[in-house]
């Protein structure tokens, strides 16, 4: 009885921390379809996205983490290593596709989750702080940005061949990156632990909270049924990698290594939790056409509120949370 009960709650939060995702997706669906956003605006919203707030997103998580004061190296190496491992994969996978235009976008959506998100999130709730999460951004996010340039770059639906130019033209894309930069300035605000005042931190966390509700909107606009419908298959092998094999793989060897409660959390969120829109973002800004990653971020996150419950009840069950 108590198991059951402590299932529900399990259920309860994880579908109180993705449908309202879903449901911002389905409102962007639903505007694009009235008629009040267009092709040229759902095309702006995008951009302030990837250029100026998840920049600011990143940076706000960032910024704001003592890392003196919680630096775990263990734990850090390992998330590192598992994000890393995890994008070799996919991109090793990706290499069985036969459609080239779509290897980018199946690699990117696999490993890359919306850790920074939910992390924190998840982490907060159960434990009331969220620390360890922080500590894993710092190990996964930077990663899992640096990667997804690099990738949707050298992996472009027309890319040629790999030469001193497009390595050239890679490197200077990832550098440039607004979320790249975002990222290594937090990181070192953070470290030099410079004070925000007052009106800079609140305009900072405006602007952050525009990051996952627009993102979120600009997708449901850009989602296409019909498109959506021919990259099913693949979202689906896609969606199972990212919920499921990642999990299966790296959680054992957590355990094993002596990850408990909130570091075991966030760890299961950094591996299992749904396909980051950004993404999407990322992924359109690039030069791809996003429609199988849409469909991967749709199909993630509704089915993420069942596989991260099935996770935290399996971890809960077995006392290591």
């Amino acid at each position: 009885m108590e198991f059951g009960e402590k299932e529900m709650e399990n259920l309860i939060f994880s579908l109180n921390a993705t449908m309202p995702i879903f449901m911002m997706m389905v409102i962007g669906y639903c505007l694009r379809h009235w008629g009040i956003f267009d092709e040229v605006l759902t095309s702006k919203m995008n951009q302030f996205v990837f250029k100026v707030a998840l920049p600011v997103l990143v940076f706000k998580e960032l910024s704001t983490a003592d890392f003196y004061q919680m630096w775990d190296v263990k734990f850090v190496i390992f998330c590192f290593m598992a994000s890393l491992l995890s994008i070799f994969i996919a991109v090793g996978l990706s290499q069985f596709i036969k459609d080239k235009t779509m290897q980018g976008e199946f690699a990117q959506s696999a490993y890359r989750s919306s850790s920074a998100l939910l992390g924190c999130a998840f982490v907060q709730n159960i434990y009331g702080s969220a620390g360890s999460a922080s500590l894993m951004i710092i190990a996964a996010v930077p990663l899992y940005n640096v990667a997804a340039v690099l990738i949707l770059n050298l992996m472009k639906p027309e890319r040629g061949q790999l030469n001193k130019k497009l390595l050239k033209k890679t490197f200077r894309d990832v550098i440039t990156n607004p979320i790249i930069i975002g990222i290594g300035l937090g990181m070192l605000w953070s470290l030099l632990k410079i004070p925000q005042p007052s009106i800079m931190s609140k305009t900072i966390i405006n602007i952050a909270n525009l990051a996952t509700p627009l993102g979120l909107m600009a997708l449901g606009a850009e989602f296409d049924i019909k498109q959506s419908k021919e990259n099913l298959g693949l979202a689906t092998a896609c969606s199972l990698l990212k919920l499921v094999v990642f999990a299966a793989i790296f959680l054992p060897v957590a355990v094993k290594l002596g990850f408990t409660h909130e570091k075991l959390v966030a760890i299961l969120v950094m591996l299992g939790a749904a396909t980051t829109v950004s993404c999407f973002v990322m992924a359109k800004n690039l030069g791809h056409k996003g429609t199988l990653t849409s469909t991967t971020v749709v199909l993630t996150t509704l089915a993420s509120a069942f596989t991260l419950t099935f996770w935290l009840f399996i971890l809960k069950s077995l006392g290591f949370i």
